[in-house]
């Protein structure tokens, strides 16, 4: 079924130019995010357009941030954030919006009452990766974290339906994972960014330099510094678990899925025995098959 006719009706949305944005951030969400999106699928129909608009605005930010084909500059992409960014913020304040992507983040907003500060941090990590480019620490790379990945998982959870605190420190923990996770992945794809998020401090522990990392060949130094990650990755993971038995029902198939498909890159940079800077470690179809079958037919179970 579409999402004019199904999902946005289910949710009661009706406003035709609200329809249309909400649409505009469902396309991203399936172009962008399809590990993400697949996992949306679970949710019941009555839930999805909000975890699209909250992906819709995270990734049109993401998009101006890290865009490699863009001819802007850096000072270009802060002007262009810092207007947009600024201009979203205003319009959740204000409770209306023009923009093609805050019409549907700001009427998700306020049918959850989703924190106003949430996506302050969020925009201020967004900032941080036009001008920061390491960091010194674990604690160091948290205050990135926590805007960029911890909130999306805060902001999920008013969404999802949860009757206790507990869920918030999960979702963080899982948000935080999922993030991780991705920095792993992407470490070749990050230093043509011009960025290193893997910490300094853990790169030394495992004799690691910038100087290593730039030459695009893993060492046994890199290596066990990947492992260190990964170990990392999979701790929070399994902390974050006891949490998502406190949300709704309903919304418990779509985070294991999420969680596992997510987390399970780290497997995937195992099985392609770390070759990060030569390869892409990515979830294959029929990892995506065997997790969000069984979870399909729970999440049509529980409805």
């Amino acid at each position: 079924m579409s999402l004019r006719r199904d999902e946005l009706t289910a949710a009661g949305i009706t406003d035709p130019e609200l329809r249309k944005s909400y649409a505009e951030c469902k396309r991203l969400n399936s172009l962008h995010g399809k590990t993400y999106y697949l996992a949306t699928l679970l949710l019941p129909p009555a839930k999805r357009p909000f975890v699209h608009a909250l992906y819709g605005f995270a990734r049109y930010a993401d998009e101006i941030v890290d865009d490699l084909a863009s001819t802007l500059t850096i000072e270009e992409k802060s002007e262009v954030l810092h207007t947009w960014g600024d201009g979203i913020l205003a319009d959740l304040k204000n409770g209306t919006s023009s923009d093609h992507i805050g019409r549907a983040l700001v009427d998700t907003v306020e049918r959850f009452q989703i924190p106003y500060a949430y996506f302050e941090s969020f925009l201020h990590s967004m900032r941080m990766d036009l001008s920061v480019t390491h960091y010194e620490t674990f604690a160091d790379l948290m205050s990135y974290i926590y805007g960029s990945a911890s909130v999306i998982g805060l902001q999920m959870v008013p969404i999802l339906g949860t009757s206790s605190p507990e869920a918030n420190v999960a979702a963080e923990k899982l948000g935080t994972a999922f993030q991780l996770a991705n920095f792993i992945r992407d470490i070749g794809e990050d230093l043509e960014r011009g960025r290193v998020y893997i910490p300094r401090q853990d790169l030394e522990m495992f004799g690691v330099t910038q100087q290593m990392l730039a030459q695009r060949i893993v060492t046994p130094e890199i290596k066990s510094a990947l492992q260190f990650q990964i170990a990392r990755v999979r701790a929070l993971q399994a902390e974050s678990e006891p949490g998502i038995d406190l949300l709704d029902a309903t919304s418990r198939p779509c985070i294991r899925a999420a969680s596992e498909l997510y987390c399970g890159i780290v497997d995937e940079v195992e099985a392609i025995d770390y070759q990060i800077f030569t390869k892409r470690a990515k979830t294959s179809t029929w990892r995506r098959i065997k997790v969000a079958l069984p979870a399909f037919v729970k999440a049509r179970s529980l409805r």
